[in-house]
C-alpha cells in the first residue's frame, strides 16, 4: 500500500479530515466602452489601494485586484467574491471589467499607468516597485491579470494528519508537509495548467509574432492552435533569468537559504538602470529579485507579516501558514474569473498533492518542471503530447488519467466525512468533468475560446469585450445589497483616512525608510 493510500484510509471519516481554508485575490484591468485599457484614476470610492484590505490595484492603476478573506467553504468564498464585484461595477461607471488573463488593446508601453498609492514612504515603496518590473519586464507584460488562489489545512486536520503520521503537530511538521504539497504542485503544475488554461489567444496590439512562435488567427489576434494558456509561458510571467538560478522547495530552510541570494546579490541584467537616476528612482535595488513578490512560479509558501516585516522573515521566524497557487487564468465564462467546481476541484487536488509522496528536488527536477508547462502551455491540447516523467516520457492523457483517478478517490472518502449542514461539493462530477477535459480536447476553456471566437467570426480583443459587457450587464442588473454597499462604503472611507494618517506619521527620510525596508533580519 503507498503512504498516499495509508493516509487516506486513515483520515477517512475523520470530519477534521475536510476542515480546509481558502482565498481568493483576482486581478482585472478596467477597460473603456471601446475595449481600451483605462486611463482614469482608481476610483476614489473603491477607496485607498494603499491601505483597503479587499480592493486595491496590481501593478497599473487600471488594475484592480480584488481579494476575499479567508473562508471554511468555497461557497462562502465565491460568495464574498461576487458581492465584491456588484460593488466594484457599481463604482466604475460605464467602464468594463477585462475578462480575460491576456489583455485588452492596450497601446505601447507608456500608454500603461502604474500604480499610484500616495506620497508616503510605504507608498513610494510599492510604485518604486512596480517602476523596476516596468524596467526589466516592460509594462505591457504586466498587465495581464491572473487568480491566486490561497490554500491552507486547519489545525483540526493537523491534529489529524500528525496522529496518521505518528508524529508531533508543531511548526516544523507543517512547514515539512506543505513543502511537500509545493513540491508536488510543481511537478503537476502542468495538470491545472491543462485543466483552466484559457488564455490561447492575445490581441496583436499585445505581443510581437517572434515571441512562442504565435500564428495568425485574424488581422486582430496570435494565437497557437493547440495552446492553454500564454500568460504561463514565455509571453507571460517568465523569467529567464529567474529560471537560470535553482531555488530548492526540499525543506523551508532550503527555501529561504537559496532564494536570499537572488534578494540581496546584485545580478548583472539590472545594474544598467541603476537605482536613482536624475533624483528618480529607477528599482528598488539592482538584485535579481526587488523584493519576494518578484519571484514567479506555480505556487509558493506564504505566510502574512507583520508591520515592516518582510515576507521572507514571517516564514523563518513563524512557518508557513498557507501556500499561493499562481497558475490560474482567468475564466472569461465565469463573471468573477473562476467557478465554484474549479474552486472545489483545487482544494482535493492540493490535498492529493499533501497526502502523496512527494520526492526531493534538484535542478534538473525543476528544469524538467519548466519544460514540461512550456510544453503544456504552447501545445497542451495536441493529440498524443508527450511530457517527461523522471527518466522517461508519458502522454499527457495517461499522466493525467491516473492523477485524476487518485484525485477521484480522495473525493469519495472526503464525501464522507463531510458533515451534515456543510457545502457538499459533489467530488464524484467535478473529476469527472476534469476527465472529460482529458479525454476530449473541445471540453477544455482554451478549445472553448478559440471555438467561440470563430463562432463569432471575431477578434480576441473584440471577443473579451463581448463578454465584458455580458458581465457588466449582468452586475448592473444585480447590484449590491444596500446593507453591505454601506458597509463596503464605510470601509472604503476608512482605508482613504488610513492613507492620510500613515502619510501625516511618516517622519524618515525615504532613504533611510528604503534602506531599512530592504535590510533583511534572518
Amino acid at each position: 500500500m503507498s503512504d498516499f493510500q495509508f493516509r487516506l484510509n486513515a483520515l477517512a471519516g475523520k470530519p477534521s479530515f475536510t476542515k480546509w481554508h481558502r482565498g481568493v485575490e483576482k486581478e482585472a484591468l478596467r477597460v473603456t466602452s471601446r475595449g481600451e485599457l483605462a486611463s482614469t484614476p482608481h476610483p476614489p470610492s473603491l477607496g485607498s489601494p494603499l491601505t483597503h484590505p479587499k480592493i486595491t490595484t496590481d501593478f497599473s492603476e487600471a488594475q484592480l485586484e480584488i481579494i476575499t478573506g479567508v473562508h471554511d467553504s468555497t461557497t462562502d468564498c465565491l460568495d464574498e467574491l461576487d458581492n465584491l464585484h456588484r460593488f466594484a461595477y457599481g463604482q466604475i461607471g460605464s467602464e468594463y471589467l477585462w475578462p480575460a488573463s491576456m489583455p485588452c488593446f492596450v497601446g505601447s508601453d507608456r500608454d500603461v499607468p502604474i500604480a499610484y498609492y500616495g506620497e508616503s514612504n510605504q507608498a513610494k515603496i510599492k510604485s518604486i516597485y512596480r517602476m523596476g518590473l516596468a524596467n526589466r519586464y516592460g509594462r505591457r507584460m504586466q498587465t495581464i491579470s491572473g487568480i491566486h488562489y490561497n490554500f491552507s489545512l486547519s489545525d483540526e486536520f493537523w491534529g489529524a494528519f500528525a496522529e496518521v503520521c505518528d508524529d508531533e503537530d508543531g511548526i516544523e511538521f507543517r512547514n515539512s508537509h506543505y513543502m511537500n504539497l509545493i513540491r508536488n504542485f510543481r511537478r503537476l503544475a502542468w495538470l491545472p495548467i491543462y485543466l483552466f488554461g484559457a488564455s490561447p489567444a492575445v490581441c496583436r496590439s499585445f505581443a510581437p509574432r517572434s515571441i512562442g512562435h504565435l500564428q495568425d488567427f485574424d488581422e486582430g489576434s496570435y494565437f497557437l492552435p493547440d495552446a492553454t494558456s500564454l500568460r504561463m509561458g514565455p509571453l507571460g510571467y517568465q523569467s529567464t533569468a529567474q529560471s537560470a538560478r535553482f531555488v530548492s522547495f526540499n525543506s523551508l530552510d532550503d527555501y529561504i537559504r537559496t532564494l536570499v541570494p537572488l534578494l540581496t546579490e546584485e545580478h548583472p541584467d539590472y545594474v544598467k538602470y541603476g537605482v536613482e537616476r536624475e533624483g528618480t528612482y529607477e528599482q528598488l535595488n539592482t538584485a535579481l529579485l526587488q523584493i519576494e513578490a518578484e519571484f514567479y512560479g506555480t505556487i509558493r509558501p506564504k505566510r502574512k507579516g507583520g508591520a515592516g516585516e518582510r515576507p521572507i522573515e514571517a516564514l523563518r521566524r513563524r512557518g508557513v501558514e498557507y501556500v499561493e497557487v499562481r497558475c490560474l487564468d482567468l475564466d472569461p465564462f465565469h463573471p468573477v474569473g473562476i467557478a465554484l467546481d474549479t474552486m472545489d476541484f483545487l482544494d482535493l487536488f492540493l490535498v492529493f498533492c499533501l497526502l502523496s509522496d512527494s520526492p526531493q528536488d534538484d535542478a534538473g527536477t525543476a528544469q524538467t518542471n519548466v519544460r514540461n508547462q512550456e510544453t503544456v502551455v504552447e501545445r497542451g491540447r495536441e493529440p498524443g503530447l508527450l511530457l517527461e516523467d523522471g527518466e522517461n516520457e508519458r502522454t499527457l492523457a495517461v499522466w493525467a488519467g491516473e492523477v485524476l483517478r487518485e484525485v477521484a478517490a480522495l473525493g469519495v472518502l472526503v464525501e464522507g466525512s463531510i458533515e451534515s449542514g456543510e457545502h457538499s461539493p459533489d467530488y464524484g462530477r467535478i473529476v469527472n468533468d476534469q476527465i472529460a477535459k482529458v479525454e476530449n480536447r473541445k471540453n477544455t476553456p482554451s478549445q472553448r475560446v478559440l471555438d467561440s471566437m470563430r463562432g463569432k467570426n471575431t477578434s480576441y480583443s473584440s471577443w473579451g469585450l463581448s463578454q465584458a459587457r455580458v458581465h457588466q450587464d449582468h452586475y448592473k442588473s444585480h447590484p449590491v445589497e444596500s446593507v453591505l454597499a454601506a458597509e463596503l462604503e464605510a470601509l472604503a472611507q476608512w482605508s482613504l483616512a488610513q492613507q492620510k494618517m500613515i502619510e501625516s506619521e511618516d517622519d524618515a527620510p525615504f532613504e533611510t525608510y528604503l534602506a531599512h525596508y530592504l535590510q533583511l533580519d534572518l
